[in-house]
């Protein structure tokens, strides 16, 4: 840690003395008068990006990668965690460690997309049909679900993250939905950045439990059918959670070139990008590739 020297002269001073101060480069550092006033300036700019920082704002002071334009920054990314059974496969390693690896993976895109400016993320954790894949390895996966919130709880907090999760909850565990319901309340005031994780999820689901709701508030005299439309539909998709609910960017790892039942009528005018990596090798250099591949696209929305 370097330490910068700066010397400051009263102007009108019957001595000819100066004011020396040490400037640590840390936000929290407090110093005591005499101050000349470029020190004072100092601390003022200091104070107010610690109080981002406790906020949660995203940092504009922070540089982008080389090649990523600020404005250009999506709004949303929808991410299909794809490849971590393949991972582990191909390591000899259970299949255990490919999702934890993938979780590793989970920790820091969530942390780019704090400091790059990204305001939605959601993750396609755990669809409708992963339920018929071992009985074992979908009560790793529920169990490795529910230690992460109860260990990611703080960082939500301190980093001024909200958590949503949406699916068909009722599959889940008792414990589970407990939890959840608990995070979500504890968080759904912070402003910074929203995951949402879809679990026991799918397009069609979510198409399905919106058009139940509707008929429901037909048969109860709420509305006419006449009055259904893509807006009505639109306000009971799960995603309406957040207030970016259509994904800007949809990224897909581990090289398959299909959507798998995610989000479909929220991705109508989504711009994929389908990565080679397995999602556990998913890091910095990936994503910036997909940021880059979005930027340089020109996003017409069917026009």
């Amino acid at each position: 840690m370097g330490f910068s020297l700066q010397v400051c002269l009263p102007p009108s001073t019957a001595t000819n003395t100066a004011t020396f101060t040490l400037i640590r480069p840390v936000t929290n550092l407090r110093f005591k008068p005499p101050l000349c006033a470029s020190t004072q300036q100092q601390l003022v700019v200091s104070e107010e990006n610690e109080l981002k920082s406790i906020n949660g704002a995203p940092e504009e002071n922070v540089p982008l990668p080389l090649g990523l334009r600020r404005e250009s920054i999506p709004k949303h990314v929808a991410v299909i965690m794809d490849g971590n059974r393949r991972w582990a496969r191909l390591r000899g390693l259970p299949v255990d460690s490919g999702y934890e690896a993938g979780v590793k993976s989970l920790r820091t895109i969530v942390e780019l997309c704090c400091k790059w400016g990204i305001r939605v993320l959601t993750v396609f954790a755990f669809s409708c049909d992963n339920w018929f894949r071992p009985k074992m390895e979908v009560e790793f996966l529920m169990s490795l679900l529910e230690e992460g919130l109860k260990e990611e709880m703080g960082s939500y907090l301190r980093d001024n993250i909200r958590i949503s999760v949406i699916g068909d909850l009722s599959k889940l565990p008792k414990s589970l939905v407990e939890l959840i319901r608990n995070v979500e309340a504890t968080t759904k005031n912070n402003t910074r950045f929203q995951l949402i994780v879809a679990v026991s999820y799918s397009g069609k689901y979510d198409l399905v439990q919106a058009c139940q709701r509707i008929a429901m508030k037909v048969k109860d005299g709420v509305i006419e059918p006449s009055d259904i439309n893509e807006s009505l539909i639109e306000q009971e998709l799960e995603t309406n959670c957040t207030e970016f609910p259509y994904p800007d960017l949809l990224i897909r790892t581990s090289g398959e070139l299909r959507i798998s039942n995610f989000l479909l009528w929220q991705l109508a005018y989504t711009e994929l990008f389908f990565a080679q990596s397995l999602w556990p090798d998913f890091g910095e250099a990936e994503f910036i590739e997909a940021l880059r591949s979005f930027q340089r696209r020109r996003r017409s929305y069917g026009g």
